[in-house]
């Protein structure tokens, strides 16, 4: 196992993020996935070992599986291919690393919920809809929505907590054109990845995508359907009317309200048992997602 928390590149900073560094390459950027993780919007003292090489290699694989329903911003996640004055550093790039076009992003965070949970679930009990999208009464934790449900969110920078909002909300904030293409393509890439994902033995609760604008063209960028940005469930193991266990950070928030952590600093460090469980859970995630061996 090897673990990372970056090297500082000599290149201008675009965005350091509470997991990955960003390089403003022009009209491109290096996107660096460290082995942070953060929860409750901090990043926790302990890293997990490969982290970053899970997410960006997950990333990189979802990208040509849904390449066919919107273009992506990828340009290579092989080191070896980046601009001649990145090779001195190929050794802490590798795998951990995407070379991206430079978008215009848009500040919202397109979300898709398959089945009621997270937070999803909290508002239901309170108001028996999620983000304005009314639900039948007598649903249970856990259940299959009747369709899955486009419930956007803004997107903060700073470290500040994102917030749900209404679709009518979005077409406020983006109008209705772009509004309607953003959640059509979240919708189509949503309905794709869960069949995909089934067919390994998954199921794909919920998921936020980003995107951004290049040349007047809808483009998916970030990362896209990792255990960071997903919640995936064990099909074999599902049951309805409570919580799953989830291939993703879950298990670590878990561990944090366990501790009866205030959210505030001091942030905790990790035991060993939990970061290597972590671990454990991103790697499967990977295998049974690409159904190839982890290559450290």
């Amino acid at each position: 196992m090897s673990t990372s928390t970056l090297i500082t590149l000599p290149l201008p900073v675009f965005i350091r993020g509470k997991v990955r560094d960003v390089y403003d390459l022009s009209d491109r950027l290096l996107m660096v996935a460290s082995d942070r993780i953060s929860a409750f919007d901090f990043v926790l003292g302990t890293p997990v070992p490969d982290k970053g090489k899970i997410l960006t290699q997950i990333s990189a694989w979802w990208f040509k599986k849904l390449e066919d329903i919107v273009p992506n911003h990828l340009i290579s996640a092989d080191a070896s291919r980046f601009p001649l004055e990145l090779l001195a550093y190929q050794d802490s790039l590798e795998g951990r690393t995407m070379l991206v076009k430079k978008t215009d992003k848009i500040m919202i965070e397109c979300v898709v919920r398959g089945y009621l949970a997270g937070s999803g679930w909290k508002e239901y009990q309170k108001t028996q809809s999620v983000c304005g999208v009314p639900l039948p009464a007598g649903l249970k934790e856990s259940d299959r929505l009747p369709q899955p449900i486009f419930t956007p969110a803004t997107k903060e920078e700073g470290g500040k907590h994102d917030e749900n909002i209404s679709f009518e909300r979005m077409v406020e904030i983006l109008g209705k054109s772009l509004s309607e293409d953003l959640r059509a393509k979240s919708m189509a890439i949503y309905q794709k990845a869960a069949k995909i994902a089934e067919e390994r033995g998954l199921i794909l609760c919920d998921t936020k995508f980003e995107f951004g604008q290049l040349n007047g063209q809808v483009i998916l960028i970030d990362e896209v359907l990792t255990p960071d940005s997903s919640r995936f469930w064990e099909k074999a193991k599902y049951v309805s009317g409570k919580s799953q266990d989830s291939f993703d950070k879950q298990y670590v928030r878990d561990y944090l309200e366990s501790i009866h952590w205030n959210k505030q600093p001091p942030v905790p460090a990790l035991p060993a048992e939990v970061v290597k469980n972590t671990r454990a859970k991103y790697t499967e995630a990977f295998e049974r997602l690409t159904g190839v061996p982890f290559d450290r």
